[in-house]
């Protein structure tokens, strides 16, 4: 009775017959051609921003991509890909090959908030993709043009209520959007909204004077604080910042129990390698280590914070239902 001969993988016989040819001319057989795979990354890598130049995740961004690039030994391309409240970035990265080579740099607008606001959805926050890592932590600030007869958030809504449905505030992120709905809803104000595709060009028009307030993060506000063109009232999270010593929080300034912050995360295409996403992990904590990430993060209002990719998935899962109670205490309408 004879005994079949296993046949052996695609892979390993050509692995055979290569190292048989090199044998067999006298040679020995390059390392690199019995390697499976190369190391990843082993070309570029592309973080994708659902947001615009100069947002928030942008700047967190390309942060994290300058020494992640550093730590790899490739290039990192920021592609902005900005529109929809995050669902044209998000989308994009969704599609592409699940190799490890695109990252989406995702917010809880993208990856919590935005299954409340919107009605549909291009994308699925969980099923299209693969949880890498938290980034970090912003609290957002409540800022209004340096001309506003306001120096308080009490003021403010004084101003507010006295001229019910006449003041506007912009917002190109769900954070702003929600931000300023709850405090609406807090205060009982009437505030009529006016969206943009992300925050930098909100604050362009309230620079201009077209629109009253915004609450947005510091990292884009910031700077015009500094400069005295806003006036910053309050700040969204339960501490102050240290980069705003002097201004309050909102429950600081007479909005008991108010409390909002963003937060920025790394996540891949669904059905990414377990062991690409270990490495993409493993260099964002890396990257996390650095003190320039840490310092320039607090200068932007924000907190380093990373995790594993599992704490990542309960978290956001955790942040989607707070989210939907705070969409829904607010008094917003899915769109």
């Amino acid at each position: 009775m004879s005994i079949p001969h296993s046949r052996a993988p695609a892979s390993t016989a050509r692995r055979r017959l290569l190292a048989g040819m090199a044998l067999g001319a006298g040679g020995a057989l390059p390392l690199q051609l019995l390697a499976a795979e190369p190391a990843f990354p082993g070309k570029p890598v592309k973080f994708v921003v659902p947001f615009a130049a100069a947002s928030g995740t942008d700047l967190v961004a390309r942060l994290y991509a300058e020494r992640f690039a550093d730590l790899a030994g490739v290039a990192v391309v920021v592609d902005n890909k900005a529109g929809a409240n995050g669902q044209i970035g998000a989308q994009a990265a969704a599609a592409s090959p699940p190799d490890g080579y695109t990252v989406l740099i995702a917010t809880n607008t993208t990856h919590a908030a935005n299954v409340s606001l919107l009605r549909k959805l291009g994308y699925d926050p969980v099923q299209d993709f693969t949880p890498i890592t938290m980034l970090g932590t912003v609290s957002l600030v409540f800022v209004v043009p340096a001309a506003t007869p306001a120096a308080t958030v009490a003021e403010f809504t004084a101003l507010a209520r006295r001229s019910p449905g006449k003041m506007t505030f912009g917002a190109g992120s769900a954070s702003s959007r929600v931000s300023v709905e709850m405090y609406k809803s807090m205060a009982g104000v009437d505030v009529l909204h006016v969206p943009y595709k992300s925050n930098p060009p909100a604050v362009t028009d309230m620079l201009g004077g077209q629109i009253s307030m915004m609450i947005a993060d510091a990292s884009v506000v910031l700077p015009h604080v500094q400069s005295g063109k806003l006036r910053a009232l309050a700040v969204t999270g339960t501490q102050r910042l240290k980069s705003l010593p002097a201004v309050p929080t909102m429950t600081e300034a007479g909005i008991p129990g108010y409390e909002l912050m963003g937060w920025f995360a790394a996540y891949a295409p669904a059905r990414t390698p377990p062991e690409v996403v270990a490495r993409l992990n493993a260099l964002f904590g890396q990257a996390s280590q650095s003190d320039k990430v840490r310092e320039a993060m607090d200068k932007l209002g924000g907190d380093v914070r990373v995790s594993s990719a599992r704490e990542l998935g309960t978290f956001a899962a955790s942040e989607t239902l707070k989210w939907q109670r705070t969409v829904r205490a607010a008094g917003i309408e899915p769109e």
